[in-house]
């Protein structure tokens, strides 16, 4: 394997870690609140799953990003040489995505955990408790906006 490739795989590997890992902590912070409020109040379980599940987003924009890189080495159809200096630029190209995803997914779980507490006091706010984690959400989706953009001005030489 070439050293150009072992870091594009790198930068693969960057992408999707951090970006699940951001996922599960953010999720994990929302489900830690949710079960709280629905230890007092089952039928508030289909309001909050929403909740929970809005920082699991960081973890499919990782995979994007390290899909996107795999598509553009041709990992998956028998990778060709890569250059050095292209590993290390796809590389870099990944940790928008990857690090973006890693503290907005952690962040957006505390927003969501407010958002659930907000619905156990007042479930007709719902809309409100979804807006706020949603605009933590906005950094995520830039950080694969610049990887994407990143690894499609990187030629492969």
């Amino acid at each position: 394997m070439s050293l150009g490739l072992a870091l594009s795989l790198a930068g693969v590997a960057i992408a999707a870690l951090f970006g699940g890992i951001g996922s599960a902590w953010g999720v994990a912070i929302a489900a830690e609140a949710a079960g709280g409020v629905m230890t007092e109040d089952p039928e508030k379980f289909g309001r909050l799953l929403v909740m929970v599940a809005l920082p699991g987003t960081q973890g499919f924009y990782g995979f994007l990003g390290a899909f996107y890189i795999m598509m553009k080495i041709n990992f998956l159809g028998g990778a060709a040489a890569v250059a050095t200096m292209t590993g290390l630029q796809l590389l870099f190209a990944a940790l928008p995505v990857g690090l973006v995803g890693l503290f907005s997914g952690y962040y957006q779980g505390r927003a969501s955990a407010s958002g659930v507490y907000l619905i156990a006091k007042r479930p007709e706010e719902m809309g409100k408790a979804i807006i706020l984690p949603a605009m933590v959400e906005t950094y995520a989706v830039l950080g694969l906006l610049a990887t994407i953009l990143l690894v499609s001005g990187i030629p492969l030489q």
